[in-house]
């Protein structure tokens, strides 16, 4: 099994502006336990926003001099499809973004390494950390046993018992400014997240995953690797604890999770949304784990779903 190397790089949020280092082999859980208690209590129930809201997490990264930048976010919707919204204030009409093999900034191995974040893994519907995490391990787990991506790895650090996540840290919903590792599954967070990704976006939005890229001493989003794509420096994903999630039933933590670690792995939506006659229940065409809205469970991989991931990992890590 490889062996796990997770980039750190804490961002400066914190108004104590600690300073830690920005590569780490492991993650220190001293410092980890100095984050926990630093946003123990750190959550508040508003958000305010300008009303774009990658504009805003923007300009707080920027204000900060980070060196990444929220390129996009992609959210799956309940009884209606989910939408992709981009920033793209300079002008740039690249929209392509993916992880670069052996990226330095990312610790410079091949692998694409995931964290759960368990102070955020119980729901208002009564579904316990373990279940959750459970249903993300077994999401996470199908991707990864795609037998056309043979060479790539995820690997995951499990479920700490630190409060994760750079956009609600943001916002002022908990979370801390800090780049863990690839992908972060960074809780069930409140309506206010939600509302402030679309209007009323609480009622509608079962879960966000937004894209952040890395930039250079400019603000330009870089490509290393000259692959015509920008870089990817993480993905976040969030899911609304508005809705009355289950295990097994509607809304399903495992095919929500599915959804949105395709997000992840570089996979966008896909399929032709239309209403039935009779019902005027939302159907799509094909039927697919990407689809942009959720029409009940679905754990497996349909063939739509293999061709995406295929076409984006099958070559990994010789891109």
């Amino acid at each position: 099994m490889k062996k796990l190397i997770i980039p750190l790089l804490l961002l400066a949020f914190s108004c104590e502006n600690v300073e830690v280092e920005k590569s780490a082999s492991k993650l220190d859980p001293s410092l980890l336990m100095s984050l926990a208690s630093k946003n123990a209590d750190g959550a508040r129930k508003t958000v305010t926003s300008s009303g774009d809201i990658l504009a805003d997490i923007n300009a707080a990264l920027a204000s900060r001099g980070m060196q990444i930048q929220v390129s996009m976010m992609e959210y799956y919707g309940a009884d209606e499809t989910g939408n992709t919204v981009f920033f793209n204030n300079r002008g740039n009409k690249q929209l392509s973004a993916d992880f670069v093999p052996a990226d330095p900034r990312r610790g410079g191995d091949a692998d694409i390494k995931y964290l759960i974040d368990d102070t955020e893994s119980s729901t208002s519907s009564g579904l316990t950390g373990a279940q959750t995490n459970s249903a993300i391990t077994s999401s996470m787990n199908t991707w990864n046993n795609i037998s056309c991506s043979s060479g790539l790895a995820i690997n995951t650090f499990g479920p700490l018992p630190i409060d994760f996540g750079i956009v609600q840290f943001i916002f002022g919903l908990g979370g801390n400014g800090g780049l863990f590792t690839d992908v972060m599954h960074a809780g069930f967070l409140p309506a206010p997240l939600f509302d402030a990704i679309a209007p009323n976006g609480s009622s509608f939005i079962l879960g966000v995953t937004f894209t952040f890229n890395w930039v250079d001493g400019d603000g330009n989003p870089t490509d290393i690797d000259n692959n015509g794509k920008t870089d990817v420096a993480l993905r976040e994903i969030y899911y609304n604890d508005t809705f009355g999630w289950n295990i097994g039933s509607t809304y399903d933590v495992e095919t929500v999770s599915l959804h949105e670690a395709g997000h992840a792995l570089s996979q966008g939506h896909f399929g032709k949304a239309f209403r039935s006659g009779g019902n005027n229940k939302l159907h799509f065409s094909p039927r697919a784990v990407m689809n942009a809205a959720y029409s009940g469970v679905q754990r497996e991989i349909a063939e739509t779903d293999n061709a995406g991931h295929c076409s984006n990992w099958a070559s990994w890590p010789n891109n």
